[in-house]
C-alpha cells in the first residue's frame, strides 16, 4: 500500500486506544469524537448522530460537553473508545487502555471491549499487563523475553 492507502486504512477501518487517552483538552467529549468524523469525512448531521450515538454507546451522553478534565479517568477512557468507534472500524488497537485505571473501572472497561467483540463484531487487539485480561479475552498471546509465546485460550 501507499501512503494515501493506509492513511485511508488508518482513518476508516482501525480505531485506536491509548494508554493517556490522547484527548484535546479544550474539546469536549463530543467534539473529541466527531473531529474523528470529520478527518473521515462524514458530512455533518451524520458526525452528530454518530457522535451522539458512540458517546450514548460508552455511557457517556450526559457527559458529551463536558472537557476531559472535568472527568475521570474512566470517563476520558470512555471517551476515548467513543471515538476509536466512531468510524466504525473492523479492528481496534488498544495499547494498555486500563493502564491508569482501578480496577472497578477496569472491569467495565473491558466488559465494554467484550461487548463489542461479541455484538458489533468488532476485533479488539488489546496490549497489557493487566492479569485481568484473562478473565475477557478470547485468545491471549505473552512476549516472554521479546518472543511470542503460543496462545492460550480465556473464557470468552
Amino acid at each position: 500500500m501507499n501512503e494515501t492507502q493506509l492513511t485511508l486504512l488508518r482513518r476508516h477501518r482501525i480505531g485506536f486506544i491509548f494508554q493517556s487517552f490522547a484527548l484535546l483538552p479544550t474539546y469536549s467529549a463530543f467534539e473529541n469524537v466527531e473531529l474523528t468524523l470529520r478527518f473521515a469525512g462524514l458530512k455533518r448531521a451524520e458526525q452528530i448522530e454518530r457522535a451522539q450515538l458512540c458517546l450514548r454507546v460508552v455511557g457517556l451522553d450526559q457527559w458529551m460537553h463536558h472537557r476531559p478534565d472535568e472527568m475521570s479517568g474512566g470517563q476520558q477512557q470512555r471517551v476515548s473508545i467513543a471515538r476509536a468507534l466512531a468510524t466504525r472500524p473492523d479492528l481496534i488497537l488498544a495499547d494498555e487502555p486500563t493502564g491508569e485505571l482501578d480496577t472497578t473501572t477496569t472491569h467495565q472497561i473491558l466488559s465494554l471491549f467484550k461487548h463489542l467483540v461479541e455484538k458489533e463484531g468488532i476485533t479488539v487487539l488489546l496490549a497489557t499487563h493487566d492479569p485481568l485480561i484473562e478473565e475477557y479475552a478470547d485468545i491471549i498471546f505473552t512476549i516472554e523475553d521479546g518472543l511470542l509465546a503460543a496462545p492460550a485460550t480465556g473464557p470468552g
